[in-house]
């Protein structure tokens, strides 16, 4: 039968142990699995803001799928994933291997490096578009006074330049972030095992290649799968700085969601995209996860 004081004290841990936890599920169950059952309810509904709710079955989830719009900025959205996601990585990767160096002073650069990241989206974003005005902005007047361009150019105005600009205004925004999920990687590597490399002849960059990659798996995975979500859920930099446009073109899913929901009032529709894209989300971090599993485990 054992102790019956041990047992009754493992009984409490227990215990203490769900009381920590039950705030999270409590805010787990407020903001998302209550608002997550609304929207799956939504999503069968025709659903105006104002007047009788009507049943309809799947039909939001038919005529989605030949909506045009919204395929047109679920591909958006995979471009702009596509082109940011490695651009925060490697950004983020050349920083972490940089400040995890010794040397002096790269205490005060590492902060640097991590202030865009408490800096809001919309601060951001609104600074970025004075940065690419095409009338006063600086990026414009040094690109003309080093005769780099001829002329000012529309950064956010047409669809060839504003997903390069945002891109880049992202990576300059979210490296620091992904930089410290990577440093909390590199520094749990035991220096030993650069030394023993050190003392068989590897060469810099064959010890980031088969030493330090490899044992960052983990943090990679996750580092990726957050700037994959982050991506695919991209809504104020393009509300703010595009509007979605020209013609639609800057409409990411999440801003189309937004558009339907808020603008349009189809509630019903809009909650039936959000299934959609939740649904896509959930696949991708599985691939994700699957794909960049540390062989080890």
């Amino acid at each position: 039968m054992g102790n019956p004081s041990i047992y009754k004290g493992r009984k409490k841990i227990k215990l203490s142990h769900f009381i920590f936890i039950v705030p999270a599920i409590v805010l787990n169950l407020v903001f998302f699995f209550y608002p997550l059952i609304q929207s799956l309810i939504m999503s069968f509904y025709n659903w105006p803001v104002l007047g009788a709710k009507t049943f309809i079955g799947l039909q939001n989830y038919i005529n989605l799928m030949q909506d045009d719009t919204f395929w047109h900025s679920l591909w958006f959205t995979a471009k702009y994933t596509i082109l940011v996601t490695p651009a925060i990585f490697f950004v983020a990767f050349a920083l972490a291997l940089l400040i995890n160096s010794k040397l002096p002073g790269i205490g005060l650069f590492r902060s640097i490096y991590f202030v865009p990241v408490v800096i809001s989206m919309v601060a951001c974003s609104l600074m970025w578009m004075w940065v690419y005005n095409d009338l006063y902005g600086v990026l414009n007047y040094y690109l003309v006074q080093f005769h780099i361009i001829d002329e000012s150019i529309n950064w956010l105005g047409q669809a060839s330049t504003s997903l390069p600009a945002i891109t880049f205004m992202i990576a300059w925004k979210m490296a620091g972030f992904t930089m410290i999920i990577l440093l909390a990687g590199l520094q749990s590597i035991p220096e030993e095992v650069y030394e023993a490399s050190k003392i068989d002849g590897a060469t810099k960059f064959q010890q980031i290649l088969y030493i330090t990659t490899p044992l960052l798996r983990p943090s990679i995975a996750l580092s990726l799968v957050v700037s994959v979500i982050g991506s695919v859920l991209a809504f104020e930099q393009f509300l703010i700085m595009t509007k979605g446009g020209p013609a639609q073109a800057t409409t990411t899913a999440v801003h189309l969601i937004y558009n339907t929901s808020f603008k349009y009032y189809q509630l019903g529709y809009g909650a039936a995209m959000t299934i959609v894209l939740l649904i896509i989300l959930v696949i991708l971090s599985m691939l994700q996860f699957k794909l960049l599993k540390d062989p080890v485990n």
